[in-house]
């Protein structure tokens, strides 16, 4: 887990972000129960953010409450993820697709940066940094579309999606290859090459029932 600091009113949100990357990479069982103090010790802050954070995760169907014991991760079915991963399909495909004709050059060259953290996070190891890395530059994509709801939609679907084969692809050498995917699908909108878009993006969603899923 990564070691947070900062003020206290952004703990809770950071922390929130890393203990839902940590439940997508796997970091997190289900079935495991976690109290707020040994978190805490893991991130470096106090207890309070994350017991915050766990009731926000908590709300979200990501961890249940264990009275007098902390939050228990919770199960997602195989049918459950296939369902995710075929709506996000049916989703940012096409509309990642769809910004090689409408997205600014430049606004898409901005996201460069995140997709190098990926790839960089991958080079580490940091399934953490990976995932949280993942997350921002998909969403920052669909965001250029100006569907906000389709935003939400799709950030809901990640959180709930587990990705558990990630470690394996990291102790075999071969996650920065899949993480490289993300500098593919930018250069291919910068070129306008909505084909090339939708190949990449189908490619690259295929993982996360393939390469990125068994653990």
């Amino acid at each position: 887990m990564p070691v947070l600091g900062g003020k206290k009113p952004s703990y809770r949100e950071r922390v929130a972000d890393a203990l839902r990357a940590a439940l997508v990479a796997g970091e997190l069982r289900p079935g495991e129960v976690h109290s707020a103090p040994a978190l805490a010790a893991r991130f470096g802050v106090s207890a309070t953010p994350v017991r915050e954070a766990l009731l926000d995760l908590a709300k979200e169907g990501l961890v249940d409450t264990v009275p007098n014991k902390g939050f228990r991760v919770t199960a997602v079915s195989e049918q459950q993820l296939d369902e995710y991963t075929h709506i996000r399909s049916l989703i940012e495909i096409p509309t990642t697709a769809g910004l090689a004709r409408s997205a600014d050059p430049a606004v898409l060259e901005a996201l460069r940066p995140v997709a190098q953290e990926i790839v960089t996070a991958a080079a580490a190891g940091d399934l953490i940094a990976y995932v949280e890395a993942d997350v921002r530059f998909h969403l920052g994509l669909l965001a250029l579309a100006g569907n906000a709801h389709l935003v939400e939609v799709v950030g809901d679907l990640r959180k709930r999606s587990r990705l558990y084969g990630l470690q394996s692809l990291v102790e075999a050498g071969r996650l920065e290859a899949s993480a490289e995917e993300h500098l593919e699908i930018l250069d291919a909108l910068v070129a306008r090459d909505e084909e090339a878009v939708r190949a990449v993006m189908t490619r690259h969603l295929g993982h996360v029932r393939g390469l990125w899923a068994a653990g």
